[in-house]
């Protein structure tokens, strides 16, 4: 096969290729002896501003629009450490996802992900890719909820809020949950740090959903104070749950 063979491959591929779509070489031809010319003929077409490259063998069309390019998703610019052979491995969390759960505006450079086992954080074009590690098995079911005990354990560290409104939105999002996604979440909220599960059974019970409450509260020490900053007059319910 001659380079302008390859070349019409990768055209003819790329073009079929939806915009903001994260692919690499081995999207376009699964024969490893070509992926040299493969990749050449990519880079050819970042050159051309045909496309764009977010790190190492890594390419995307961007969408235009009329106020300039549209950049790829977190999920697609992470997503294979999100998934490996179709399964699940890990999910967005943290300052990646702040803003769509509507407790911040501000949107990051930073992705975090959710994951059973850590690495090293890494730079992707302007990203950096940073891991929390979670003791709970993760699942497509669970990602939501496990996204917003994250939250919770780390409301501190979300920028651009104050903690009145922050409480106040984890409040309108746990009274969202159906009786079945609550039960799940005290499950999955037990492998979480003692601070954050007092701190989800006063959310809890402020919203009148104490019926959930008993097994995350006979899983504390009765005796220990969680420090946190949030007042009696931000959480009614706090001082029930030795949080101040």
């Amino acid at each position: 096969m001659n380079r302008r063979s390859i070349t019409q491959i990768v055209t003819d591929k790329v073009n079929e290729i939806p915009e903001g779509y994260v692919f690499t070489y081995s999207d376009i031809i699964d024969d490893t002896n070509k992926a040299e010319a493969v990749i050449k003929s990519l880079n050819r077409m970042v050159a051309s501003n045909k496309l764009k490259k977010i790190s190492k063998g890594r390419f995307y069309k961007p969408e235009k629009t009329p106020f300039g390019e549209l950049e790829p998703s977190e999920y697609q610019i992470a997503k294979d450490l999100l998934e490996k052979d179709n399964k699940i491995i890990g999910y967005l969390t943290g300052l990646s996802i702040y803003s769509k759960l509507g407790l911040s505006t501000q949107i990051s450079n930073t992705i975090q992900i959710g994951r059973n086992s850590i690495r090293p954080s890494l730079i992707r074009g302007k990203y950096r890719i940073s891991f929390i590690l979670q003791k709970n098995m993760i699942t497509k079911g669970n990602i939501r909820l496990l996204q917003l005990l994250d939250a919770i354990k780390y409301f501190k560290k979300i920028p651009d809020s104050d903690i009145t409104f922050i409480i106040n939105r984890f409040k309108t999002l746990l009274f969202g949950l159906s009786d079945e996604q609550l039960k799940q979440l005290v499950r999955l909220l037990m492998k979480y740090p003692a601070n954050t599960r007092a701190l989800t059974g006063a959310l809890l019970d402020e919203i009148g959903k104490d019926d959930f409450t008993e097994k995350i509260k006979s899983s504390l020490n009765p005796i220990t104070v969680y420090k946190t900053g949030i007042t009696k007059d931000i959480l009614s319910t706090s001082p029930n749950w030795n949080i101040k």
